[in-house]
């Protein structure tokens, strides 16, 4: 293909997802579903020409492998751990840890009975649907009440991170006890201890760079040591959280000395710039990502009877699942938080990073598709019925 033409999609593209941003904060319909149905189209037309987009397969996990960096240091520089914050961190954690747990051990108990798979195949399995995605949950929360709002960023930016620490530890400790609960407690001691070290280094880079380059490699030093933990089984994700609040919160962490030799008088200013950066870069990949997503995916798969059964009887347990949990850890009403929950790119990712051994004989690939469109779905619902509810000022 023409050169002219992949810059002509790749511009169409991404001022597609853009005017898709602006109207689903207009009329509250997630851009994920825009993004999968535009993707699911473009599959079409490209079948009726004969032709066929190569190397998705291997584009989209590593697309999305880059949108889960950016997305959790995205959700991470939005974190603020102030004295009156405790509480809420602390319900947000204890909501998204239990959420997880139930879900997946409720999921693996229902893919047990209609499959022939050890019970193990079927915890590895339904983890990922066990996720909330924070790249969905987030943007569909902003026009809730900030307590809520601020409850469903803290919710599904640690949703994002304790599912990918739980399904590591499952997917790279599949022997199971107490050594392994041991060994994955000890990287992931290392992995914090890698993370602080990084935290000042990179910290200092900003203090002290003075060239008009300055974030871009910040984020590339990000990437390696997220590969290089990746190569080791270590918890790579963990370095991105702690980076994120670290820079987000630095007077809790630099004082004294300290704040003469990591911080200039241009930090606020230069936080703001690489906020802004992140958040780009994190817009960019999750539109591609869903693109390809939703043209990898065959549509008919999607209306089988099997797949759409199934993908009704996980949202069952899911929002089963949640309503009982918000209601010990939220006070007072639970509408509409307990509505958004989608699931998306880490759902995604996690279920195609599952290695061939573990993976389900016979799993519907419609059900994955069916989970994440019918949540957002879902969230859409809540969140406008909530908006018709509240009263006019």
């Amino acid at each position: 293909m023409d050169t002219s033409y992949l810059i002509i999609i790749f511009s169409l593209s991404v001022l597609l997802s853009y005017v898709f941003d602006l109207l689903s904060s207009r009329y509250k319909t997630p851009s994920v579903i825009l993004l999968l149905a535009s993707g699911m189209l473009m599959r079409q037309v490209t079948n009726y020409f004969a032709f066929q987009l190569p190397y998705v397969d291997t584009i989209l996990p590593t697309l999305g492998t880059l949108g889960l960096i950016l997305i959790v240091l995205e959700g991470a520089l939005e974190l603020e751990l102030t004295g009156e914050k405790l509480g809420m961190i602390r319900r947000a954690f204890w909501a998204s840890l239990s959420s997880i747990l139930v879900t997946s051990l409720l999921m693996a108990s229902l893919f047990y009975v209609l499959m022939e798979a050890s019970f193990f195949k079927c915890l590895v399995a339904a983890t990922p649907f066990a996720v909330i995605s924070s790249a969905v949950a987030v943007p569909g929360s902003n026009n809730l009440n900030p307590t809520s709002r601020e409850f469903v960023v803290y919710e599904s930016s640690l949703s994002d991170i304790l599912g990918v620490m739980i399904f590591n530890f499952l997917v790279y400790n599949a022997s199971g006890g107490i050594l392994s609960i041991l060994s994955f407690a000890k990287d992931t001691l290392i992995m914090v201890i890698i993370s602080l070290i990084c935290c000042f280094f990179l910290l200092y880079l900003i203090s002290k760079i003075s060239h008009r380059i300055k974030f871009l490699p910040i984020i590339s030093v990000l990437f390696l040591v997220y590969a290089v933990s990746r190569i080791y089984q270590l918890s790579p994700l963990l370095l991105i959280l702690v980076f994120g609040l670290f820079l987000n919160n630095t007077e809790l962490f630099i004082r004294g000395r300290l704040d003469r030799i990591f911080k200039n008088e241009l930090f606020e200013k230069e936080l703001d710039q690489f906020k802004n950066l992140t958040a780009e870069g994190a817009f960019i990949v999750r539109t591609f990502f869903f693109l390809l997503f939703g043209y990898a995916s065959d549509f008919y798969t999607l209306i089988e009877p099997d797949a759409l059964i199934v993908g009704f009887l996980l949202l069952l347990i899911l929002y089963s699942v949640r309503a009982g949990v918000l209601r010990l850890s939220l006070p007072g009403s639970i509408n509409p938080v307990v509505f958004i929950a989608p699931r998306g790119l880490i759902t995604v990712l996690l279920y195609l990073s599952i290695p061939d051994n573990l993976k389900l004989v016979g799993f519907r690939d419609g059900i994955l598709m069916a989970v994440v469109l019918l949540t957002a779905l879902v969230m859409m619902v809540g969140v406008i019925s909530y908006r018709h509810d509240t009263p006019a000022d």
